[in-house]
């Protein structure tokens, strides 16, 4: 049963894969636009999760590491001569040096503390982009950014994004089922009880947080592609609210939680937000049917039913 039960979940997964592929084929360029930019903040979300969902940590401004990649592979690109792939590894490295600094100083705090500090620091960094007007262009933005004429139509970035999109999908999901991510899920059920046996928490803890900047830089040049222009707004506070939103909507402790929140925070955005300026209003109302009716979020919810189920399965086979 069970390897029939992996057969289709791999089988269900390679439809979805070629459903993907084959999407921009046949809808308007404008829906292929929507589901490259699903596939950026999904990928914002997922990275979010990595420290919030399984790591129990609370990063506030997670966004400020999402602008800071956008904008080093931005910036390189319009400033200097350097080619597309420098650009590109940059920006996450800036990212996660970013998240270095700043996760050095904030792990040896209380959550509380932490999430409080963290705010302080992203918000320093979204004043400088803004303020900086030689070389961020301040609050206008960088737009008009060139890509390589291999990328440089809708349907191109769009696979670009979707191959890579899907490889960081892997190694998340690898770093998860790996012997660091069952650490990091321990150490946020209790920490206490890891540092009895050795774990140093701390370090873990900053491990996480560089892993999942990197990935944020990751989805800050992939924004690039698809908008060819940055903007303050990126590194801004209510972005990193907008992310938490995504993942508490799709379920803060599974892996495929914030690719289903994104996916209906970026659709309400795009498509609610053509007929009316108050879709936020919508999105208030769903959260506030989530958090009484499905606090662990949409995919928690299917989870905890198809649990039942798995147990039966498995008793049936003793």
């Amino acid at each position: 049963m069970r390897d029939s039960f992996s057969l289709k979940t791999i089988g269900f997964l390679a439809a979805i894969f070629a459903l993907v592929l084959v999407l921009p084929l046949v809808i308007p360029r404008f829906y292929t636009y929507t589901l490259a930019l699903i596939y950026v903040m999904a990928l914002l979300a997922m990275s979010l999760n990595l420290v919030v969902g399984h790591g129990g940590l609370f990063q506030f401004h997670h966004a400020a590491f999402y602008g800071v990649g956008a904008y080093t592979f931005a910036l390189i690109l319009t400033k200097t001569a350097m080619p597309f792939w420098i650009a590109f590894v940059a920006g996450p490295l800036a990212a996660g040096l970013t998240g270095c600094l700043i996760g050095g100083f904030c792990v040896r705090l209380t959550t509380l503390y932490f999430g409080m500090l963290q705010i302080a620091l992203g918000s320093l960094i979204w004043a400088i982009v803004f303020r900086w007007y030689s070389l961020t262009g301040g609050d206008d933005g960088i737009h008009g950014i060139d890509m390589p004429s291999c990328i440089s139509s809708t349907n191109a970035s769009y696979y670009f994004i979707l191959v890579i999109f899907t490889l960081c999908l892997i190694i998340l999901y690898l770093i998860l089922k790996s012997p660091f991510g069952i650490t990091l899920r321990a150490i946020r059920d209790n920490p206490e009880r890891c540092e009895t046996v050795g774990i140093n928490v701390n370090l873990h803890k900053l491990a996480a947080i560089v892993i999942s900047t990197l990935f944020a830089g990751i989805a800050g040049v992939l924004f690039v592609v698809v908008e060819r222009s940055v903007f303050p707004d990126l590194l801004f506070w209510i972005l990193s609210l907008e992310v938490f939103i995504m993942c508490l909507l799709g379920g803060w402790f599974t892996f495929s939680g914030p690719i289903l929140g994104a996916a209906i925070i970026v659709s309400l955005r795009t498509f609610v937000g053509t007929y009316t300026e108050y879709w936020t209003l919508i999105l208030g109302v769903i959260l506030i049917l989530l958090i009484f009716f499905l606090p662990e979020g949409v995919m928690g919810f299917l989870a905890q039913k198809a649990r039942p189920h798995e147990r039966g399965l498995t008793a049936g086979e003793k």
